[in-house]
């Protein structure tokens, strides 16, 4: 069992969580006292505890001494246009369980769906409770950061150098090992990022905008918008395994 605590709470000693984490041991799991459980704080340190006392409003456990877990490289960042309904909680949960480490969302020109300011707020503080979820499921120390960007200008800026990908149907470059080492050249393979488009394509605008993106494929078919990001970051997981 894996539970998140506050950062400033990891620390040896006796510990007692309540809200969600008790009622995710106490009434999910139905842990006892005795039980080991994980405990992350979703900033990439854990620590091995057991339960003491569970009540019905807290649960106390005794925590060993936390330890730091090393980020996996390359750090991965995909900027994922906004998509329409339930399939962008399904984008970002498996965006988290494949390995991602930040999820930019953005405002693509053919995007259906829109975030208004009134709702982005809530919007992406309800897409960072679903990569919380995804990180204690995955058995991730670390929760991938989610933001949003208000255009594909605002997405690109600031980005530290690295490997740069834009999924392209039309591309026949395969997303792999070889792909990467070409990609990489004179580079640095400590940070890529991917961006994808929404169901209607990048703009041509846009594919102006990533010019010094290079464009890859995944295969024959035509992916869903929230399908193809998972896919590609799967890959480059599988394809940069030491």
């Amino acid at each position: 069992m894996r539970i998140f605590v506050d950062p400033a709470e990891l620390v040896a000693g006796e510990l007692v969580v309540r809200g969600d984490e008790h009622h995710y041991l106490a009434y999910v799991r139905r842990a006892r006292p005795g039980d080991a459980v994980e405990l992350v704080d979703g900033a990439g340190r854990r620590a091995a505890a057991t339960i003491a006392r569970i009540s019905a409003g807290e649960t106390t456990l005794h925590a060993g001494a936390p330890e730091r877990v090393a980020r996996q490289l390359p750090f991965v960042r995909a900027l994922v246009p906004l998509i329409k309904g339930d399939r962008m909680e399904v984008c970002i949960e498996k965006l988290v369980e494949v390995g991602v480490d930040v999820i930019v969302v953005w405002p693509a020109a053919r995007s259906v769906a829109r975030l208004d300011d009134t709702r982005r707020d809530a919007r992406i503080a309800k897409y960072r409770a679903i990569a919380q979820a995804a990180a204690r499921q995955s058995g991730r120390a670390a929760v991938p950061e989610v933001t949003s960007a208000d255009s594909l200008t605002a997405a690109l800026a600031n980005l530290p150098d690295g490997q740069r990908f834009v999924l392209d149907p039309q591309s026949e470059t395969a997303l792999d090992k070889t792909a990467l080492e070409v990609a990489q050249g004179a580079g640095t393979a400590a940070d890529i990022t991917v961006i994808s488009g929404p169901e209607g394509g990048l703009a041509p605008g846009e594919f102006d905008q990533l010019a010094n993106f290079t464009p890859l494929g995944l295969g024959p078919r035509v992916l869903r918008a929230e399908t193809a990001p998972m896919i590609a970051v799967a890959l480059i997981r599988a394809a940069t395994r030491s």
